[in-house]
């Protein structure tokens, strides 16, 4: 390939070497690939923050044949999304997307809608009130788009379109009637028509118009446990979610500093 320019987001980036660093990137022309940044942990960098998580920029790679990483010849900023790292909620909420995204394409394989979904879904959780809902509509966008699209219409194992009550089955990859879901092998979500309603709508929108939908506290929780059990059945992984780490920040922020005497001596189927 040589030479190549392309619009990127920073997924994710790790220490290689004494100045260097190794960062995946989901670009709009190639997928998925990883490259290498001669110098980018030195003070006078040409990249800057270039190389950040959540970074939206201008690309320029250069492939090696026989070399698995590319070169990252320069990287300019198109925007940083610095309003993601004001909270806990939104920088959990764009891990998830940019974890995800990474998770459920494979290298070099490009899926613009992906692309423009988890750049959509940056801007959103950046403006939103509520970032881990926000976030959990565009997790389904970028399954939809990855083709993991939830079918919700029926029952994915007998196909009826009645039942008393409606689950929401990861393995099977949408609903599951009650007596049906009794015999999954993996825990499925309870969904009530509100909350199916409302799933069904969000599929049908598009996804720059997500951040629109308003909901009940309960149908966001329901939403939110449904996609995330989705999310980490296809990723095969446990994604960070936000309660647990909200939960672990609260308790480190009001924990009391022990003096140097004392710290010489704490809905299932």
């Amino acid at each position: 390939m040589g030479l190549s320019k392309t619009p990127a987001i920073v997924l994710k980036s790790r220490k290689w070497g004494d100045a260097d660093r190794i960062v995946t990137f989901f670009t709009l022309k190639h997928g998925k690939v990883r490259g290498v940044a001669r110098g980018a942990r030195r003070m006078k960098s040409r990249f800057g923050s270039a190389l950040e998580p959540f970074v939206h920029c201008d690309l320029d790679l250069f492939e090696k044949q026989g070399d698995s990483l590319y070169r990252i010849s320069q990287a300019s900023i198109r925007q940083s999304f610095y309003t993601l790292r004001d909270s806990l909620e939104t920088i959990t909420g764009a891990a998830r997307l940019a974890n995800l995204a990474g998770a459920v394409t494979a290298d070099g394989d490009a899926v613009p809608r992906v692309f423009h979904a988890l750049l959509e879904g940056f801007r959103a959780i950046g403006q939103s009130e509520d970032a881990a809902t926000t976030a959990a509509l565009y997790e389904l966008e970028i399954l939809r788009f990855a083709g993991y699209l939830p079918h919700l219409e029926r029952c994915n194992s007998c196909q009826s379109t009645a039942t008393d009550r409606w689950f929401f089955s990861p393995r099977a990859g949408g609903t599951l009637c009650g007596p049906c879901a009794r015999h999954e092998p993996v825990r499925c979500a309870l969904i009530s028509p509100a909350s199916l309603a409302f799933f069904r709508q969000a599929l049908r929108m598009d996804p720059a118009l997500l951040p629109r939908l308003k909901a009940t506290a309960p149908v966001r929780e329901e939403l939110r446990d449904a996609i995330e059990l989705y999310v980490d059945y296809v990723a095969g992984r446990s994604l960070p979610k936000s309660g647990v780490l909200f939960a672990a920040e609260r308790r480190s922020t009001y924990r009391r500093t022990p003096s140097p005497v004392a710290s010489g001596n704490a809905n299932r189927v």
